[in-house]
């Protein structure tokens, strides 16, 4: 250990004086949380106190609320079901622990999966779609890769890290056979991707069989993490969180009655919107027309005709940015002048070159804060600038924050895949990502603040909740029974 402390010392990974300095440190220090944190190090003495075949005596994260729902959309109509899933943390009970490091490595691979090169089929529609967004994933996880190489590589056994990187075609099923080969073949730790529901549900499943952990930082579909797969963790804010803040907007805060949906056919687009359309319905505001077009379509007018005659407060689009900029010119031409809001996919520099000057005023929800001051975001966007000649986006950076992830993990619990899964799970701090804090819940989604972004003066600005004054949002229980306390008193 004392070895292992003056490693660490010598290539600055260290934490500084106490748990509350190191605390401090992971705020806007490095891109990890150091390495020798007293909370760290006592959780790896669990872990390894468990034996070869017990299950390390952690304590189990319990949240009260699901994925931080507000009070009026969540189901059932605030009749307490008898049983509510994801609440509770889940636990891998299997022997793994036991495996011990192989002997001789010449390096430490690490894999990722991502839609980087174009594919045609049958089966995906046409042309895959995803490129634009699963490369500057995988740059985002090489950077992350090549600096923990220029600090020492895995200190245990001072050998390099190896990226192994794979293409997610779009193929049903595909995926998969990847990750069978990335766990068998390759002999990988862990695996980063990918940015496709259908690919991202298909390739967990195989991940569970394969006891290997998967980090995803590009799919935003809500279902995926409502797998009961306790191998699986996702560091980007889901399309659920961004349907709650802007149906608070519209319904609250805007004061819309009818928001109408037009939305991609494929799963990103069907799935995207299911929180949308819920939480319109229970707030009092059904969606009066919900129209889905094909992958690469490029005339919408027969969806906008029906759009149009429900004669909507508003058009809310989920869907690729290009698709999303198309609809939204042809709606100007066609003089409907209503409010036009997206996902995430449309804060993009191509959604604004074909949309033009009709881009002002477009908000959309969107998983993180790039115009916020950190000198860690400054540093990665420096040194990614620098190394691939781009700005970089958010696909980039939250492919940068799950490798970062991945990468500590294994230099923490050493090169077995249940404990580097064991220690992403129990973190004792949130993960101080480029993209900000990044908070797990019980299933091991990031929880952390939405956002709205909106265009004007040239740019994207954006703004929380609070920035907004929206009203609504998640009440924790205490502060909720202290609102429903103080109604009724009001009511006497």
């Amino acid at each position: 250990m004392r070895r292992m402390v003056t490693l660490l010392a010598s290539l600055g990974l260290l934490a500084v004086g106490t748990v509350g300095a190191a605390a401090e440190a992971a705020s806007e220090g490095p891109d990890w949380i150091p390495l020798d944190d007293p909370k760290v190090e006592e959780l790896v003495k669990t872990i390894d106190a468990a034996g070869a075949y017990g299950v390390p005596d952690l304590d189990l994260q319990k949240d009260d609320n699901y994925a931080l729902t507000s009070v009026d959309v969540e189901p059932f109509g605030g009749v307490k079901p008898w049983k509510e899933n994801f609440l509770l943390q889940m636990e891998y009970y299997g022997a793994g622990r036991a495996i011990p490091e192989p002997e001789e490595l010449d390096t430490v691979k690490v894999g990722f999966i991502g839609p980087i090169m174009q594919t045609v089929s049958v089966a995906t529609g046409g042309k895959s779609h995803e490129e634009s967004l699963g490369i500057p994933m995988l740059q985002g996880a090489r950077l992350a890769v090549e600096e923990w190489n220029e600090r020492g590589g895995y200190l245990k056994r001072k050998i390099p890290f190896e990226l192994v990187v794979s293409n997610d075609n779009g193929l049903w099923g595909a995926s998969g056979n990847e990750i069978v080969k990335m766990a068998y073949k390759d002999r990988v730790w862990g695996i980063l991707g990918t940015i496709d529901g259908a690919n991202s549900h298909i390739a967990i499943r195989v991940a569970l069989k394969a006891e290997i952990v998967i980090i995803n930082s590009g799919d935003t579909d809500p279902t995926f993490i409502e797998t009961n797969i306790p191998w699986v963790v996702r560091v980007i804010s889901d399309d659920r969180q961004q349907a709650y803040l802007l149906a608070d907007y519209w319904y609250r805060k805007l004061g819309f009655e009818r928001v109408a949906i037009i939305r991609a056919s494929n799963r990103y687009g069907r799935f995207g919107v299911r929180e949308v359309r819920d939480s319109s319905r229970r707030m009092g505001h059904p969606n009066p027309i919900e129209m889905a077009y094909k992958v690469g379509q490029t005339d919408f007018s027969l969806e906008l005709e029906r759009v149009e005659a429900t004669k909507p407060d508003a058009v809310v689009h989920w869907g690729d940015a290009v698709e999303g900029a198309h609809i939204l010119n042809q709606m100007r031409e066609m003089g409907m002048d209503q409010p036009f809001f997206g996902c995430d996919r449309t804060v993009s520099d191509e959604f604004v070159e074909i949309a033009g000057d009709n881009a002002k005023g477009v908000v959309a929800g969107f998983p993180w804060n790039p115009r916020r001051e950190s000198p860690r975001l400054e540093r990665f966007r420096k040194a990614y600038r620098e190394r691939f000649g781009v700005e970089a986006g958010t696909y980039a950076a939250h492919g940068y924050d799950g490798m970062n992830m991945l990468l500590w993990a294994i230099q923490v619990a050493g090169l077995n895949r249940a404990k580097i899964r064991d220690v992403i799970a129990h973190m004792p701090y949130p993960w101080p990502g480029v993209t900000g804090d990044i908070v797990l819940s019980a299933a091991l989604d990031d929880v952390a603040e939405t956002y709205l972004a909106r265009y004007e003066d040239g740019g994207w600005r954006y703004y929380s909740r609070s920035d907004l004054e929206i009203p609504g949002g998640y009440i924790p229980p205490r502060d909720r029974l202290n609102r429903e306390q103080a109604t009724a008193s009001a009511a006497r």
